[in-house]
Order: structure tokens, then C-alpha cells, then sequence
């Protein structure tokens, strides 16, 4: 199924934004879409020679084995490296085979530890790993300087052994101001009572390849419609103090192709931080019929969740994206028509009294960690990241054009400028 994609159409005012229909595609959907301005970079076999890792997004290939790179750090922010590894679909991959990003410092010795990124069961996807280096008083790797960044990718003798495409992204969370009193333990409780899920039917949002073209939602029921095989993103704004669920429901397929049939893992959803590290994953079997993977409510985003050791609040420590990732199992084409699409339902909820952001010593919310009005704008209007930036750049232009006195003609002439300048780029569909 065709992502449905905001397009710019040209009126006699300008351009305002408008949807493309939907059309049919290979179940297996569209490839992955990359960051934009994502730069090219290639891992070496030894630190000796490691490429340098910018803040930003990196494309590499990785087979199994190691993967070197370098980074540079402050002694000012917090930095995450996370890695994507993105398999072709249908390759062969056994339940423990995986990634691992660790973070060392020049003399080898580790900054921290995390659990590696797993597929968790025989089925292709994305998955990722985060390394992360936080500043705080009397850990490792607070110093300035260059650090190496290591890659490992573990397969299974049987598994598939080629390269796979990798998404390597640097971000950097601002330090705390001078003079504030950095927090130093988690909180002890937080609200966990059972959410109430919206009720109704929804609208339509289709879900992106990745991180990158996440559809964006707010609160509210949202349907999609997915094929065996196939995973769909979709990404949410999730304020400070502010709380998450979501649940995720296959309903009954439009026609089984066996009386009886069923996967044990038929549904599964993840759910990432902003910083794209895993929080935990639900699955549900799936019979053709009906199955739900749901998730509770999150701890509220607070800056001290990082110092907890629970799994599930310790990465709820940062405001902004959260990204939710819904693949329905290979496994469920064995007795269901995989020509047809099978009904997802996303019922999604934020909730809680919004918290001042902590005192940040440089703009959070421009490094990807917090939530601006204009994030809030693109969950109302269901955008991807590169479609909110095209919005914002159109909304410029007319403020431009109206501070300066432009006619309509003009108006009209840019707008259609920028129509073939964004069809180019393949961000507008016509058909």
C-alpha cells in the first residue's frame, strides 16, 4: 500500500495541503526512506581506522562481525548513538541474531552497558540498538574528547550473511544549565493505573518505512491496513510530565486462504524513545480473526527516570518523538490472502499535567528532545517529519510574500515552483 503522503496543491492563494489515494503495492511496501542529508560513511576493521561520526544520520552496510567508528564529545550534553540495521525482506534471521552499539573510550573501556537489539523471533525487520554517554557526576566517560563507537552485528551460522543497509544517528541532548542541581535518583512511584483507550472507528493514517517517514498521531483511533511481512512506523509527541499508551488491534481478515490457521506472534509492537532506543515490545497470536498487543501507560517523561533501573522508565527520561513501530509475522501469509489488507486499529492516548522542561543550557527541543507547537501541529495533521518541514517552509514563503507586498500572480507562480521542486524530490505524489 502507497504511504498516503501530504502533497502540495496550488490554489489561486497559494499552497495548502491536501492528501493522495492510496494505491496498491508488493506486501512487502516501499524501502526504507533515510534521513534527508544523511551522509554516506563506511565502518573500518580497527579503531586505527575509524571513520568520524558528525551529529546527524550515517548510511553504512554491515555484514557480521565488528564495525568501527569514532565520535567527538563535550564534556556539556548527553549523546546517543543509535544504529538501524535493516535486512532485505524474507532474509533469514534466527531469534538471537542482532546488533550491539557500544560506546568506549580510547583506552577501550566501555560507558555503561545495554541489552543488544534482538529480532526476537524468526522474522526480517528493523531493529535497533542505542548507546548512550549521560553526563553525571562520578560516572565514566564524562571527558572531552574522541571516544570509538562499536558496531557488532551477530548472526546465526544459518542466517542470512549478507550486507545490510545500517542507519548510524549522533544525537546530542543539552546539559543543564550552570548553577542548577542536578537530580540524582528516579522517582519511587509514578501514576501506572490501567489507561482508558479512546473508543471509535478513526480515520486513516498510513504508517512510514522507518523512523524517518513516521506517520505522526495525536491522541484518538486511527486505522491503517497492512500486509504479512510488513511493518509500519508511526511517531507521537509526548511533552514533559506527560504519559503514553497505545494498544494496536488486527481485526478479522477479509478472506483466509485455510479453514484454520494461527501465528504466535502474529502482531507485535514496539515502542521507542525519541532517541530511538527500544522500551519494550508486545506481541499477540493471531488466527485471522481478532488480536490486540497493547501497551500501558508509560511513567510520566521526567529528566530523573534516567537514573532508575527499570527498563521501561529509564528511557522515558526525554520529552519529543516517540515512535511506535506495528509489524504483522511472515508467518500470517500461511493462511490468510496476503492481495488483501489486513484492518490495523491504533487507539493512542496522552495524558497527564504537562512539566516544565528542565533548565537546559541550549534550545532541547531543536536537538530533538522536547516538543514544540509546531511538533504538536504536525500530530494534528498526521505528518511525517519531511512533510512538517515542507509545511513550516511553505508557511515562510507566504509570510515572506505577504510582508512584502506580493500579487496573487507572483503567489501563484512560486507556488507552482515549488510543486515541481517538490515532486522532483519525490515528497508530492500525482496519482
Amino acid at each position: 500500500m502507497v504511504r498516503i503522503r501530504a502533497a502540495a496543491v496550488v490554489t489561486g492563494a497559494g499552497l495548502v495541503l491536501g492528501t493522495v489515494t492510496p494505491g496498491a503495492v508488493a506486501a512487502d511496501g516501499p524501502a526504507y526512506v533515510t534521513a534527508p542529508g544523511s551522509r554516506a560513511v563506511s565502518g573500518a576493521a580497527s579503531t586505527a581506522t575509524a571513520p568520524l561520526l558528525e551529529p546527524g544520520s550515517h548510511e553504512d552496510a554491515v555484514a557480521p562481525g565488528e564495525r568501527f567508528y569514532q565520535v567527538t564529545l563535550d564534556a556539556r550534553s548527553s549523546v546517543y548513538v543509535s544504529a538501524v540495521v535493516r535486512p532485505a525482506p524474507g532474509a533469514e534471521v534466527a531469534y538471537g541474531d542482532g546488533i550491539d552499539v557500544v560506546l568506549m573510550t580510547a583506552g577501550g573501556e566501555e560507558c555503561g552497558s545495554s541489552d543488544r537489539g534482538t529480532f526476537g523471533s524468526d522474522h526480517a525487520r528493523p531493529i535497533t540498538d542505542v548507546a548512550v554517554r549521560r553526563l553525571q557526576e562520578d560516572a565514566d566517560c564524562q571527558q572531552a574528547g574522541p571516544y570509538y563507537v562499536k558496531l557488532v552485528r551477530t548472526s546465526d551460522k544459518d542466517s542470512d550473511q549478507a550486507p545490510w543497509p545500517v542507519e548510524l544517528t549522533v544525537m546530542r541532548e543539552p546539559g543543564l544549565g550552570t548553577g542548577s542541581a542536578p537530580p540524582s535518583a528516579a522517582p519511587s512511584t509514578w501514576p501506572s493505573a490501567e489507561p482508558v483507550r479512546p473508543p471509535g472507528v478513526g480515520e486513516v493514517r498510513a504508517g512510514g518505512t522507518g523512523f524517518n517517514d513516521a506517520r505522526a498521531l495525536e491522541t484518538g483511533v486511527w486505522r491503517d491496513g497492512m500486509h504479512p511481512g510488513q511493518t509500519r512506523f508511526y511517531r507521537i509527541p509526548v511533552e514533559w510530565g506527560r504519559q503514553l499508551s497505545v494498544s494496536a488491534e488486527l481485526a478479522k481478515a477479509p478472506r483466509m486462504t485455510k479453514e484454520y490457521g494461527s501465528a504466535g506472534r502474529g502482531l507485535s509492537v514496539s515502542l521507542y524513545n525519541p532517541a530511538r532506543a527500544l522500551m519494550d515490545t508486545e506481541t499477540a497470536s493471531y488466527d485471522g480473526k481478532q488480536a490486540m498487543a497493547a501497551f500501558g501507560k508509560t511513567p510520566p517523561v521526567a529528566y530523573d527516570n534516567r537514573f532508575s533501573n527499570d527498563d521501561w522508565m529509564e528511557p522515558a527520561a526525554v520529552a519529543g518523538w516517540y515512535y511506535l513501530a506495528v509489524t504483522v509475522d511472515r508467518e500470517v501469509g500461511d493462511f490468510v490472502a496476503d492481495a488483501e489488507e489486513l484492518p490495523l486499529t491504533l487507539r493512542v492516548k496522552t495524558e497527564g499535567q504537562p512539566a516544565a522542561e528542565p533548565p537546559y543550557r541550549e534550545d532541547a527541543v531543536a536537538a530533538g528532545f522536547g516538543v514544540s507547537a509546531e511538533d504538536r501541529s504536525a500530530a494534528r495533521d498526521g505528518l511525517t517529519a519531511v512533510e512538517a518541514q515542507d509545511a513550516a517552509d511553505r508557511r515562510s514563503l507566504m509570510g515572506t510574500v505577504a510582508a512584502g507586498g506580493i500579487g496573487t500572480g507572483t503567489v501563484l507562480l512560486l507556488g507552482l515552483g515549488a510543486w515541481t521542486l517538490l515532486a522532483r524530490r519525490g515528497r508530492v505524489r500525482t496519482g
